[in-house]
């Protein structure tokens, strides 16, 4: 008898409680009705969470692998989906490279290298009209040494879009004639100091300027507020032998430089 009053009480309870279904609708209503009342009473609706910062290793026998964004560009679905796909693509590429080349050297006799693809993305400028991105890549395949690469992302916050800097420049040409003199300058200066020796121009790459606008391009500000300079990264072998290693010429905002950006983006410029 206590075995069938517990199982009649249980079927009681069952019959008594709400569905699944029930359960769910009355929780959309009530979130509803809360919601209208609150708006109603002029109560604004909590902020949403921050985005993290996203970071991403793992090293096996064949490849050490690391990738890493800012918070900044978590909370942007377009860049987060962006950084994704490159993510995966430059990893089962790496990782395909590397297991071929272990197979390479266990066929010729000779040790194995693990090989390296690493990546961080780093914030360069966040006003409130763009976001400027810039990344460090570490790529070693076995060799004597590794190689570093860069790569910049310029986000129009405005327009919710990504864009470049060369789209912000009424023209190449014009924004290259007004930062060639400071960039060709400043240069020769890092050259000089790296070289211990003034620089004597000549025709290779390692003592004539080059152009900026082959190099990457990375917007900057100091406090948040507007661009207020560009800096130019010149990687290894672009103008100095590869124990010179980078190097990174910042060009601040000046009158000609803003001349050169379109009228349309001006206003996200410092005004010298």
């Amino acid at each position: 008898m206590r075995g069938g009053g517990v199982m009649a009480v249980a079927v009681l309870l069952a019959a008594c409680s709400p569905t699944a279904d029930e359960t769910a609708g009355n929780s959309v209503s009530n979130a509803g009705a809360t919601q209208f009342a609150n708006h109603m009473a002029g109560v604004s609706r909590p902020p949403s969470s921050p985005a993290a910062p996203f970071s991403q290793s793992d090293k096996t026998e064949f490849l050490e692998f690391a990738y890493a964004y800012p918070a900044e560009a978590a909370a942007i679905p377009a860049l987060v989906d962006k950084f994704r796909k490159a993510m995966d693509a430059g990893k089962a590429d790496a990782l395909k490279m590397a297991r071929e080349d272990s197979e390479s050297a266990k066929k010729a006799g000779y040790p194995f290298r693990p090989h390296s693809l690493e990546t961080e993305w780093t914030v360069a400028a966040d006003t409130r009209r763009f976001l400027s991105l810039r990344s460090q890549t570490y790529v070693y395949t076995g060799g004597a040494h590794g190689m570093t690469g860069y790569d910049t992302v310029l986000w129009d916050k405005e327009r919710q879009r990504e864009t470049s800097v060369k789209a912000l420049m009424t023209s190449p040409t014009a924004f290259a004639a007004a930062i060639r003199d400071r960039f060709c300058a400043e240069l020769d200066k890092q050259r000089a100091e790296k070289r211990g020796e003034p620089v004597v121009a000549g025709d290779d790459d390692f003592t004539k300027c080059i152009d900026p606008l082959d190099q990457v391009l990375v917007p900057a500000s100091k406090d948040s507020k507007l661009i207020d300079s560009m800096t130019v990264i010149i990687g290894p072998y672009s103008a100095g032998p590869y124990a010179e290693g980078t190097y990174e010429v910042t060009i601040p905002v000046n009158a000609a430089m803003r001349k050169a950006i379109k009228t349309e983006y001006q206003d996200a410029f410092l005004t010298p």
